[in-house]
């Protein structure tokens, strides 16, 4: 079959080009024809969106100095190709994108699948801000009346509400989710919003990256040969925080581990333009290949260390979404593995922290994977 999948558009996030990058090769390992929908539209103009669609520091940076935000944006968007060009050569070679300005351009015609999944797809300022189309079409309203199947995979509300929808998003959303073969959700959290909100059951199931084993990152990272990691303690760290400094040196002297990074504040326009430019994805794996200890903020990150099967500690992300974590690492037996504030730090015990068994992992992973292929 001829399946589309409609997911936030592929920029730097390294989750979100993994996650579609997942599901895409599932559904191609299954016999079908995939498509990964992606337009370069990935910025809002809207100054009040900035936070959640540049970053805080962009935002700051611009409120600021008092800058326009459309001539900022023209910067960004001449810088854009610089900043990302090792994501950018990842997404050309393992995606099969369909790439468009709006979504208005498919016609019904086009394919007999829509798969909507997964990262934060359902949360309306990434939605609205990267794709600048209503919320609805979150939902595939743009595909009213045509003779598709519609299913959601994973697809993510990133909050443990809706609070940021209108009243008429949810209605305009309610109808369309009505048209869906099937709805499945990243979070629990995501179960309650569908059934309270939309008076739709939605079924939880796995990121689509867990979809996928150790050994087809592997394969990734030596296809990139890249070097190995200038480290052996992992700390990826989204939003830096004095309590997150902190805690990453007082794990690496505890363990006595070399504490390293993969990451470029892309967003940060104050730094020099070469200092931006985000490392190769195939780095950022093999950070968790080289790894014996993971710092992390980042759900997707949190989310390999599982894959991997290294011990991780997570910071509780709150302005990313706290539900991401605790679904995660509640269904996996970890949430000793989370810490949100000094005091839960100091209670660590860091004899408990851990991985996965695979054992445990492919069982989760098979009611998910059962849970696609039973619904294309």
């Amino acid at each position: 079959m001829r399946i589309a999948i409609l997911t936030l558009p592929l920029h730097t996030n390294y989750g979100g080009i993994l996650q579609a990058y997942a599901l895409q090769t599932v559904l191609q390992r299954l016999g079908h024809d995939v498509e990964v929908l992606q337009t370069d539209s990935v910025a809002s103009h809207n100054p009040l969106l900035m936070p959640l669609v540049y970053g805080k520091r962009f935002a700051a940076k611009v409120f600021k100095d008092g800058n326009i935000p459309v001539f900022l944006e023209r910067k960004r968007k001449k810088e854009g190709p610089v900043i990302r060009q090792y994501t950018d050569r990842f997404i050309e070679k393992y995606l099969n994108l369909r790439k468009i300005k709006s979504l208005k351009e498919i016609s019904s015609s086009d394919y007999d699948v829509f798969v909507v999944g997964s990262d934060q797809i359902w949360r309306k300022p990434y939605f609205n801000g990267m794709w600048h189309a209503p919320m609805k079409d979150a939902f595939l309203a743009f595909t009213k009346g045509w003779d598709v199947r519609r299913i959601a995979y994973a697809a993510s509300f990133g909050m443990d509400n809706i609070g940021e929808y209108s009243q008429s998003d949810i209605r305009d959303c309610k109808e369309s989710i009505a048209m869906f073969d099937a709805v499945s959700v990243r979070e629990n959290t995501g179960i309650e919003i569908c059934k309270s909100n939309f008076g739709v059951d939605a079924t939880h199931v796995l990121d689509p990256t867990m979809l996928l084993g150790k050994e087809d990152y592997e394969k990734i990272v030596n296809e990139g040969d890249v070097p190995a990691s200038p480290g052996d303690m992992l700390c990826y760290i989204l939003d830096p925080s004095p309590l997150k400094v902190e805690v990453i040196n007082k794990v690496s002297t505890k363990k006595g581990l070399n504490p390293f990074n993969v990451f470029a504040e892309v967003d940060n326009i104050s730094l020099p333009l070469e200092q931006r430019v985000q490392p190769p994805l195939e780095s950022w794996l093999r950070g968790f290949l080289d790894a014996k200890f993971i710092v992390t903020d980042s759900f997707h990150a949190c989310v390999f260390s599982i894959i991997f099967g290294k011990p991780f500690l997570a910071i509780g992300n709150a302005g990313r979404g706290m539900g991401r974590f605790t679904s995660l690492l509640t269904t996996f037996g970890l949430q000793y593995n989370l810490i949100t504030s000094e005091e839960d730090f100091k209670k660590i015990n860091f004899e408990k922290l851990g991985g996965i068994c695979s054992v445990t992992f492919d069982k989760i992973r098979e009611h998910s994977l059962h849970y696609l292929i039973s619904n294309i």
